[in-house]
C-alpha cells in the first residue's frame, strides 16, 4: 500500500459538493450555574452524555434511562422512585422523570421478546422517551408470524411494550465511508472502513462491520487492488456487528479523522456512547453523509440469514437511528458534530429517498471486545479510559466509576478514497444542525449496507 493513502478514509466519501468542516464552537455553551438551585441546566448533546453515564451510576437500580431534549438542549433522566440520589440528579441539572418501568423491567421484556419473538424482519429497542420497548416488524412479517409476534408483545402489557410496521425489509448494509472491498468465491463483496484504530499489540488497523469480516477475510481500497488489510477478529451475529481488520504494512499510518470532502476533514475525539435524541451523522460510500437523531438504545435485530433461507441472524446492542442508509453503507461511520465515534453501520430497512430505521454497533463496545483503541491510542479511547470535559461535574456524590466517561483525545483513521463521490450534505452551524440534501453517490454501492458483486453482472443483497 502506497504510503500516500496512510489508511482508507475513515467512513469518508471523496467529495460532498459544498460540505463545511464542523464548527468547533457551533454549540452554544453550556449554562454552569444551575447546579445549586436544582434547575435543569442547558446542555451541549455530548456533556449531556458525560453527565448521563455519571447519574446512572449514581442512581443505580432506579435510572430507567435518558435522553437528549435537543429542542431545550437538556438532559432528561427517567427515575423509579424518589430519594436523595434522585434529589442530587436533580441539583446536577437533570430534568427528572418518574417512570413507570425500570430498566430491569425493559431488560426481561426484551429477553421475552428475544424468546418468543425472534422472527426475521423484527427487531426492537428500549425507548427512553416512552419508557417502552417498541417492537418493529418490517413488511415480511405477515400472517402467522405476524400473529405470533402480536401476542407476545401483548402478552407484555400496552405499558411496557408497543408493537408498529415500518417500510421495506430489516438487511445488513455491507458497504459504508470510503469503500473496501474483497474477493471472494463467486464474486466480491464491498463494505466501508468505519475508524481507523490501534490494535492492542500496537499495530495499525480499522474497525468495521462484524458481518463484513465473516463474509471475507483480505480487505483492498480498490475494487481490483492487492489486499492491504487481514481481518483479526469478527463478531456476527450475536452480540454486537463489528470487526478489527489489521493493516499488512505496519508502517501504514492511520491519520485521526472523517473525510468531509473538499480537503476537509473532522477530526475524532473520542469514542462515546449514543444518547437518545442527540444529532448523530453517518458517511457512507453509497449515500454520503446523512443526518439524523438516535431514537433507541440495547436494540435487537433479527435479520434474515443469508446463508440458511430458514435461519435468523440475530444482533444485539445495537443503537437504532432515523439516518437513512442503502446498500453499500455497512461498516462505515456514525459520528457526532464534536468529533465523538459512535458506531459502525450494521443494518436497517428503507432508502435515502422513503426514509427508514437503521441499527449501529456502538465503537465503545468493539473496543473493548477488541483491545483496540482509537487512532495512535491516546488516553481515553476505550469506553471509560479518560476524563471529562470541565465543568460536568455532578453534584455530591455523582461520580462515576471507570467505564463511564469518555476519554478525550482519541482519533479515528481518514485518508481519500477512491470513486466514490456524494453530493449536497453540509455539516455545521449552530445547535449542531446538518444542511439537507444528500446527493446521489457515483460509484456502484453495496448492500448490509453491504452488497455483493456477482461475476456476471451485479446483485445486492
Amino acid at each position: 500500500m502506497p504510503k500516500r493513502k496512510a489508511a482508507i478514509a475513515v467512513g469518508g466519501v471523496a467529495a460532498l459538493g459544498a460540505a463545511a468542516l464542523l464548527l468547533p464552537n457551533a454549540n452554544a455553551s453550556q449554562d454552569k450555574d444551575t447546579a445549586a438551585t436544582g434547575t435543569a441546566r442547558t446542555l451541549k448533546a455530548t456533556d449531556a452524555t458525560t453527565l448521563a453515564a455519571r447519574l446512572k451510576q449514581s442512581l443505580g437500580g432506579q435510572f430507567a434511562g435518558s435522553y437528549y431534549d435537543s429542542a431545550k438542549r437538556q438532559l432528561v433522566v427517567n427515575a423509579v422512585g424518589d430519594g436523595a440520589a434522585v434529589a442530587r440528579a436533580k441539583s446536577a441539572g437533570a430534568v427528572v422523570r418518574q417512570v413507570e418501568n425500570s430498566t430491569a423491567d425493559l431488560q426481561s421484556a426484551a429477553r421475552t421478546l428475544r424468546t418468543k419473538a425472534a422472527i426475521p424482519g423484527t427487531a426492537w429497542a428500549v425507548d427512553p422517551r416512552t419508557n417502552k420497548v417498541v417492537v418493529s416488524a418490517d413488511s415480511t412479517v405477515t400472517g402467522a408470524k405476524w400473529d405470533r409476534l402480536e401476542s407476545t408483545v401483548d402478552g407484555l402489557g400496552s405499558g411496557t411494550a408497543t408493537l408498529k410496521k415500518t417500510g421495506g425489509t430489516f438487511k445488513t448494509f455491507v458497504s459504508g465511508g470510503d469503500a473496501i472491498f474483497s474477493q471472494v468465491q463467486g464474486g466480491g463483496v464491498r463494505c466501508s472502513l468505519g475508524f481507523n484504530v490501534t490494535a492492542s499489540d500496537g499495530s495499525p488497523a480499522f474497525l468495521t462491520a462484524g458481518h463484513c469480516g465473516v463474509a471475507a477475510k483480505e480487505w483492498s481500497d480498490s475494487q481490483t487492488g492487492q489486499p492491504i488489510a487481514t481481518v483479526d477478529q469478527a463478531t456476527f451475529p450475536g452480540e454486537g456487528d463489528f470487526s478489527l481488520v489489521k493493516y499488512d504494512d505496519p508502517a501504514t499510518q492511520a491519520p485521526s479523522e472523517v473525510n468531509a470532502g473538499n480537503g476537509q476533514v473532522v477530526a475524532i475525539t473520542q469514542a462515546a456512547e449514543a444518547t437518545v435524541g442527540s444529532t448523530v451523522f453517518r458517511m457512507g460510500s453509497t449515500t454520503g453523509l446523512h443526518d439524523g437523531q438516535v431514537t433507541g438504545l440495547d436494540a435487537t435485530v433479527n435479520f434474515q440469514s443469508e446463508t440458511d433461507p430458514n435461519g435468523v441472524d440475530t444482533v444485539t446492542g445495537l443503537i437504532q437511528t432515523d439516518v437513512c442508509a442503502e446498500a453499500g453503507d455497512s461498516g462505515g461511520s456514525l459520528f457526532t458534530q464534536e468529533g465523538a465515534a459512535i458506531g459502525l453501520t450494521s443494518g436497517g430497512s428503507g432508502d435515502c429517498t422513503s426514509g427508514g430505521e437503521t441499527f449501529f454497533q456502538p465503537v465503545t463496545a468493539a473496543l473493548a471486545a477488541t483491545g483496540a483503541t482509537l487512532g495512535d491510542g491516546g488516553a481515553g479511547a476505550g469506553a471509560g479510559d479518560g476524563q471529562a470535559g470541565a465543568g460536568d461535574q455532578a453534584g455530591a456524590g455523582d461520580q462515576a466509576g471507570a467505564g463511564d466517561q469518555a476519554g478525550a483525545g482519541d482519533q479515528a483513521g481518514a485518508g481519500a478514497g477512491t470513486g466514490d463521490q456524494a453530493g449536497g450534505d453540509q455539516i455545521g452551524g449552530a445547535d449542531d444542525q446538518v444542511g439537507a440534501g444528500a446527493g446521489a453517490a457515483q460509484d456502484q454501492g453495496a448492500k448490509h449496507h453491504h452488497r455483493k458483486r456477482q461475476q456476471a453482472g451485479t446483485a445486492s443483497n
